[in-house]
């Protein structure tokens, strides 16, 4: 079978997602940006040859807008588990019950990831002797984790939303005797900071992120002068 692309999504509430953009963005704002984030991975991730892509979505009740988001044949299913290393063991667990022998799993907040880094980190797994492929964000962790087959203690003790989340990866990856790959890293956007400097690289033609680009340059145009120096 073809490999199974799984995104990693909050359904874009107020309040809800990006709310350290806020402030100075407001959480209207805050998650009009993340849906733009969605709709340009969506579009770019949907075109990738050689996968299929699927939605875990959060919460649960958001299925029905995550199905009417979703490009038509991707899978739509809920995230499932108390924290994120019970839900990414889940959501492989699911894949590989599914039969796919290769299974990747992305952020959503790298807008501008290009595609193929997401293709290459498949065919690693597909033809190489790697068990694992971290794409590194410059702050510590990943945007994205792919698998031959599960590996539900690889998402055990791992400090999340810390910097030292791709080192504690690394070192379960150590224990359990797993080759790992590594992608070329590229940075995510979960800061005011990080948003700022998104603007002030606008993408090059044809690559993601152009509709975030777009978003986030007309938010941060209208924001007050003293907000749009503030961290």
């Amino acid at each position: 079978m073809t490999a199974l692309l799984i995104i990693f999504a909050k359904e874009p509430v107020p309040g809800q997602v990006k709310t350290r953009f806020s402030p100075p963005l407001s959480g209207e704002d805050a998650a009009r940006v993340y849906q733009a984030f969605l709709e340009d991975i969506l579009e770019e991730m949907g075109r990738l040859p050689e996968s299929r892509l699927a939605l875990a979505c959060s919460p649960e009740t958001a299925w029905p807008f995550f199905k009417k988001l979703a490009p038509a044949g991707a899978l739509v299913f809920p995230q499932e588990g108390p924290g994120l290393g019970e839900r990414l063991a889940q959501a492989f667990d699911l894949a590989f019950t599914l039969g796919y022998e290769t299974v990747l799993i992305r952020n959503t907040d790298s807008p501008d990831l290009p595609g193929e880094l997401v293709l290459a980190a498949a065919r690693t797994l597909e033809s190489g002797p790697a068990d694992l492929v971290l794409g590194p964000n410059p702050d510590g962790g990943y945007y994205l984790v792919g698998l031959k087959k599960p590996q539900p203690e690889l998402f055990q003790g791992i400090s999340w939303s810390t910097a030292t989340v791709l080192g504690d990866t690394l070192t379960r990856a150590h224990i359990l005797h797993m080759a790992v790959h590594l992608l070329p890293p590229w940075p995510d956007i979960d800061t005011i900071a990080d948003l700022r400097a998104f603007a002030a690289r606008p993408p090059l033609p044809n690559a993601p992120g152009h509709r975030s680009y777009l978003c986030v340059r007309e938010l941060l145009a209208g924001l007050p002068t003293k907000l749009k120096t503030e961290n």
